[in-house]
């Protein structure tokens, strides 16, 4: 449908553009951006149905590349997120691939197969860990998590987790951190550690049920977003003890619907959530200060807003 937007909020005059891709590059960003990354001076946005990843100028914001991401019979691969380490971007692919491209010539380098429908991604201890979630083959899901190690560009081990993992973050002591969303009807959402050290589950949360986090430092930034009831809870939690810090985090004047995305700015504390409002209209992105309050709230930002960049 060629309707994903970006939009650039200025935080000096409080001004939106809400297509400021369009705005600038004169075409449409695609169907769907599903991430929204910047290493260097490049920011990149995977394209999951229009199979592309577009590489855009840090300063200018203007399109450096748009690269697509097909395999050799020319069908889509699907990207979906993409991290980085030393010098180059990985990006996991729906079609069972990890893909690695050189941020300097923005050209394929090397490519590994991994499971069904490798999702989120996460790199620590020079190995990239992914979440197969198996999303497409519903209700078989996949339940394992690859292990990649980035000097060969080879599987070395599937863990197995729970059910349709998705979100996996590292900590900053080296651990990683991944949701099991099982199936979402019913809520069962489960969170896992992994010791990157032996590559195996050394713990299951059985209380905890993030739907998805982000971690900055040793801080995790949960939520949780229940389909059937259209609740929600935000809460953090401390990495170093394992624990939950803060039950809950947000003020009674934070109003959201539909929990979509969180981010976190690590030199202001801010917290970033969009809200995708029923995933039929326009969502909203909604700034919480750093105790909870809300700061302000920029109405109707685009459909299904799903990642925050702080530039």
């Amino acid at each position: 449908m060629n309707n994903s937007t970006l939009a650039f909020v200025d935080l000096s005059n409080g001004t939106t553009d809400y297509d400021l891709f369009k705005t600038l590059n004169h075409r449409g960003l695609g169907d769907t951006a599903n991430d929204l990354k910047r290493y260097g001076s490049k920011i990149y946005i995977p394209v999951d149905i229009s199979s592309t990843l577009e590489i855009i100028d840090a300063s200018t914001l203007t399109s450096i590349k748009r690269i697509s991401i097909t395999n050799e019979e020319g069908r889509a691969r699907q990207p979906r997120r993409i991290p980085f380490h030393d010098g180059f971007a990985y990006v996991t692919c729906f079609d069972g691939t990890l893909i690695e491209i050189d941020t300097v010539s923005l050209e394929t380098t090397r490519m590994v197969t991994l499971g069904c429908n490798p999702d989120h991604i996460a790199v620590a201890n020079g190995k990239a860990y992914v979440s197969n979630s198996g999303g497409l083959d519903y209700p078989y899901y996949d339940a394992t998590v690859s292990v990649v190690d980035l000097a060969t560009m080879a599987e070395t081990r599937r863990i197995q987790v729970g059910q349709n993992p998705g979100c996996i973050e590292a900590s900053e002591n080296g651990d990683i951190y991944v949701v099991s969303r099982g199936d979402y009807d019913l809520n069962d959402y489960t969170l896992m550690k992994i010791d990157t050290e032996i590559d195996t589950v050394i713990r299951t949360f059985a209380d905890i049920h993030p739907l998805n986090f982000c971690i900055v430092g040793n801080t995790m930034y949960m939520y949780n977003y229940n389909f059937t009831a259209a609740t929600h809870w935000v809460k953090t939690f401390d990495c170093n003890t394992d624990r939950i810090s803060n039950d809950n985090l947000l003020s009674e004047e934070v109003r959201m619907t539909t929990p979509y995305s969180i981010t976190v700015d690590p030199s202001s504390g801010e917290i970033f959530l969009t809200d995708a409002n029923s995933f039929v209209l326009f969502g909203h992105l909604i700034c919480i200060n750093p105790d909870g309050t809300l700061r302000y709230i920029i109405s109707e930002i685009g459909l299904n807003p799903n990642g925050v960049l702080i530039l």
